[in-house]
């Protein structure tokens, strides 16, 4: 789904992006309710960013990447969590790209994510390439979801990744204990 922020763009950068865990639910400008198998998703785009809610039957997750006045946690590379009897792993990446690399990787990843049944995108008016968007997905009974977060006057893209599931709980103690580790 795609839609047009109903707010102004502000000359934000990627550097103002901070990162929480937890968070009651902000205001958002544009939501998109999933259920994916037992797992109730909703993403919502915020005027500063981006927040994903978690519902599950072991729990929920609250995730906010976003500029949030006063925060003091800012945007990490990595980072991996336990939240109750689920696993939490987020990673961040900041792209710098051309003008033209910038524009055209827009249009891609705004195309992708606007037709994708799982997908919300948010255009700011006033740049067609000012935009934050969202894709959610269950794979092997883990809930994954990727943003990006578009910064055309410095060229900055910042691109995340998020898995949460349930520990994958081992027989031997000296195995690693995610799934992910285990290689499923």
């Amino acid at each position: 789904m795609l839609t047009t922020l109903n707010t102004s763009y502000t000359d934000t950068r990627a550097a103002d992006l901070a990162w929480a865990l937890g968070r009651e639910p902000l205001p958002a400008l544009a939501t998109l309710d999933l259920e994916l198998s037992a797992a109730t998703l909703q993403l919502r785009l915020l005027g500063a960013s981006h927040q994903v809610l978690l519902e599950e039957e072991q729990g929920s997750c609250s995730e906010t990447v976003a500029c949030i006045p006063g925060s003091s946690t800012p945007l990490p590379l990595g980072v991996a969590k336990r939240i109750g009897d689920w696993e939490y792993e987020f990673a961040a990446r900041v792209e710098v790209l051309s003008p033209g690399r910038f524009a055209a990787r827009a249009q891609e990843l705004l195309a992708l994510v606007s037709e994708h049944p799982h997908g919300l995108a948010g255009v700011f008016p006033g740049s067609p390439h000012a935009f934050t968007a969202l894709l959610a997905h269950r794979s092997e009974g883990q809930v994954h979801w990727r943003t990006w977060h578009a910064y055309p006057q410095d060229g900055e893209l910042v691109a995340t990744r998020t898995r949460v599931g349930v520990r994958v709980r081992s027989g031997d103690p000296d195995l690693p204990v995610s799934a992910a580790a285990q290689g499923v």
